[in-house]
């Protein structure tokens, strides 16, 4: 896809995307063979219900039908959220992602996972989990510090909430 099909057609969905409540996170086009997938990814600092979803589809869908955005031929609207696995490329992403495991690649070089604790506009301030009975340790990162970062899937976390309150 151009730059400046991506261009237009975020021009044209991100204010009915907004309008929803929800932020365009991404804009995505597929195509395979002769099929074309229009891939599109939103978010809000609640998340997003399927209530919301099939209505800004509609929407989306509606405001497409209108235009020539797509070009001829056909394709499919997919609108979703992100992933379990996201990327934090922006600031709302990392605060979306408070109390979440993430895996940072350091500027320094390096890999760390850690728990996002709190976020501000100079970085993030995590708690690294202890290994073989050791206990957590605090680390602060700046922005500047982390070259790339995603949230990291738990499936057997203990909620420390739950805990303290048995």
């Amino acid at each position: 896809m151009s730059t400046t099909q991506s261009e237009r057609l975020r021009e044209l969905l991100e204010p009915l995307v907004t309008s929803q409540g929800l932020d365009l996170e991404e804009i995505e086009v597929d195509s395979v063979g002769r099929k074309r997938v229009l891939r599109v990814v939103v978010d809000s600092d609640t998340g997003a219900d399927l209530d919301q979803i099939a209505d800004v589809s509609r929407a989306l869908s509606a405001k497409l039908d209108e235009t020539d955005a797509m070009g001829e031929g056909e394709y499919t609207l997919e609108v979703g959220t992100p992933g379990a696995e996201r990327l934090l490329t922006e600031h709302r992403h990392y605060v979306r992602a408070t109390d979440r495991l993430a895996k940072f690649q350091l500027a320094e070089g390096g890999e760390l996972v850690a728990r996002i604790l709190k976020v501000d506009d100079e970085g993030v301030d995590t708690e690294v989990p202890g290994v073989k009975g050791r206990k957590a340790t605090a680390r602060r990162l700046a922005f500047d510090d982390i070259v790339r970062a995603r949230v990291q899937v738990e499936f057997s976390r203990k909620d420390n909430k739950k805990e303290e309150e048995a």
